[in-house]
């Protein structure tokens, strides 16, 4: 696969080697021509340095390893560069106090979509410190990492998912990409309670067998007993569907 990297800093550094060792062709772009140069020269293999343009225009692939704010801007300077490519976004919009800095309005990879609207954005990546995609591969008390993927064009997803499995990871499923927001509050969150409280983020969910307790590991309502279990809103689904059956010539 064809990759292009927005970006010469640590995640590109960490995700780039990966999939390099991966087999796959990497351009390195930046700004600065010295420091994409230092970072393709490290990484080695099949990694060649050159301008961000440079590489929105050879990714089948593009990383935004950007900070937010700065991603949208060059996406939005790209973005005839990236019509028609995946565009993968690992930012978090994540601010003085672990505040969601995107609070009340569209996520980082919904705005990185309307900046580049002819590319296919995916979000992922966004949950782990680099040092953690550093690992090869990152696999804890023997389950390999497991990577939330969002995004709306399955065939971006399967490239997508090819390149979480090159990192030694799992992918999983996590929606379309108006869901990718609730991957960016979850950054918030366990930033917050990694680095400003000292906390085991791990420790704050049950395994998936006690997901609803320890009387329904062996559920027989299945899905609706589980949402009902968790307080879990029903009604704007039903209504979604019965509307649908009173009036399909208005979806026609």
């Amino acid at each position: 696969m064809r990759i292009g990297v927005l970006g010469t800093g640590n995640m590109a550094d960490a995700l780039a080697t990966h999939w390099v060792q991966a087999g796959h062709d990497v351009t390195i772009g930046g700004r600065d021509a010295h420091k994409a140069e230092r970072l393709a020269t490290r990484i080695g293999g099949n990694a060649k340095p050159g301008s961000l343009r440079a590489a929105a225009e050879s990714g089948q692939v593009v990383l935004a390893a950007l900070p937010f704010g700065a991603g949208i801007g060059v996406a939005r300077d790209l973005h005839a560069a990236l019509e028609g490519k995946v565009l993968l976004d690992c930012s978090n919009p994540v601010g003085p106090g672990f505040r969601l800095l995107t609070e009340g309005g569209p996520s980082a990879a919904q705005q990185l979509a309307a900046a580049a609207p002819g590319a296919h954005v995916v979000k992922a990546f966004n949950l782990c410190h680099e040092d953690v995609w550093r690992m090869r591969p990152p696999v804890f008390d023997g389950r390999p990492l497991v990577v939330p993927v969002c995004g709306d064009d399955e065939t971006a997803l399967v490239r997508v998912r090819e390149l979480v499995r090159d990192m030694g990871c799992e992918p999983v499923a996590g929606g379309g990409l108006e869901r990718a927001g609730l991957l960016e509050a979850t950054a918030a969150l366990f930033i917050a309670l990694w680095v400003g409280e000292g906390a085991d983020a791990q420790a704050i969910a049950p395994p998936l067998a006690y997901a609803a307790g320890p009387s329904h590991q062996e559920a027989e309502g299945g899905t609706e007993d589980f949402r009902q279990g968790f307080s879990v809103d029903t009604k704007p689904a039903r209504e979604s569907a019965r509307h649908l059956q009173i009036m399909p010539e208005q979806h026609n």
